[in-house]
This record gives C-alpha cells, structure tokens and sequence, in this order.
C-alpha cells in the first residue's frame, strides 16, 4: 500500500512540476512579447507586473523533477544502458554482474544522498536566499538529497525483485498509453486465394484452350 502510495506521489509530483513549469514559462513569454507592444495602457499595466521570478522558479522546479525522474527511471528501467556484452554471458555470470551494477547504483546515490544531506544541513544555517523569490536557498537544494535517496531505494527494490524473479524492469518505448497492441497483419498471397474473386496463379493452375483449367490435349 505504502509503495503504490509512493508510486502514485511519485507521478504526479513530476507531472505536476512538468506542468506547472511549462505554464510558468507560457505566461512569462506572452508577457515580455506584450510588454514590447506600444500600447499605453496595456504597456503600462503589464510592466508593473513583475515575472522576473518566473526563470528560476522553472530552473527549481526543473532540478526537482530531473531528480525524481531519475528515481522513476530506475523503478520502470527506461533508463539508458549498454548492456551487449553482460547479455553474452551465461545466466550465472550474467546475474552476478547485474546484482553488482545494481549494488554499486544504490551505494553511489546513496553516497550523494548523504553528502547532500549534509550539504543541506549546512546551508540551512547560513542566511542565503534565492535571488529572485528571495527564499531560504537550502529549500532548492533539498531536492538533492531527496532524489538521491528516493532513487537509491529504487535500485534496492530493483535488486531485491531481480534476486527472487530474475527480472529486470523493461519499458517498451513503442508503447503508446492508451493504444491497444494489434495483431501484424499477415500478408496474404491473392494467387493462392480460393474464391472467384482474385486471378489465379497461372504457374500452379495453367489454362486449357477451352479456358478450363488443366493441360492441352
């Protein structure tokens, strides 16, 4: 219950920033364009808007999601990975090699979750705040050791699912949600078809003079 919960969160906490990003960014483009429109009024009462926060709001929200993507990527397996030379090897070999690459990924973002963690925990006790926004920046920074131990837990939950059914996650880039795999459609020779509506193939069933089917006499 818990890691669906997680699951879900995970989701639409990417979504989420994706979509609030991309309207951020939307609304900040039209206004710079419209606030070079010669119109007095209309000029006048967008430049005393102020969007100048809008870049590095996106650039957060941008790390944040980069950072639980990241975590996302190892759960579904749609991360990249050169793998032809492990796949040569025989199954025990080859399960050796991927428990170790699977170990070393959740020690090395472990490793970033801590230092980021400490990280963090140092620059909460200064006084620096973002430029823009002017917020405490170690808010920013949070996304570090969030990330890094979230997806170091994700390359656990891989390693422990691999040991019991020697699976990895595979994504299918040729998916697409919401679209039913059809059956290829096998091609079809019209010589061979049995009906009267098709030529049929005059090397298997040569005609007669008389039109019939079957050699001269």
């Amino acid at each position: 219950m818990i890691l669906k919960l997680l699951d879900h969160l995970e989701e639409w906490l990417i979504t989420a920033l994706m979509a609030t990003a991309t309207v951020v960014i939307f609304v900040a483009v039209i206004h710079r364009y419209l606030c070079g429109i010669p119109l007095p009024l209309m000029q006048d009462t967008l430049l005393k808007i102020n969007l100048g926060w809008a870049q590095e709001v996106c650039i957060y929200m941008f790390v944040w999601m980069a950072k639980f993507g990241a975590a996302y990527g190892v759960r579904t397996g749609i991360h990249v990975g050169v793998d032809v030379l492990i796949n040569k090897l025989n199954d025990r070999n080859r399960k050796k090699f991927i428990v170790f690459g699977l170990s070393a990924g959740a020690f090395f973002t472990g490793l970033i979750g801590t230092l980021g963690t400490r990280f963090v925990w140092h620059i909460a006790h200064t006084d620096q705040v973002s430029p823009e926004l002017e917020i405490p920046i170690w808010i920013a920074y949070l996304a570090i050791p969030c990330g890094s131990y979230l997806m170091s837990f994700r390359f656990l939950q891989v390693l422990v699912s691999f040991i019991r059914t020697g699976e990895l996650p595979h994504h299918d880039h040729s998916h697409v949600d919401g679209i039913e795999e059809e059956e290829l459609p096998v091609d079809v020779n019209i010589f061979e078809m049995d009906d009267n509506l098709h030529a049929h193939d005059m090397v298997h069933k040569p005609l007669g003079v008389n039109g019939k089917g079957g050699a001269n006499k």
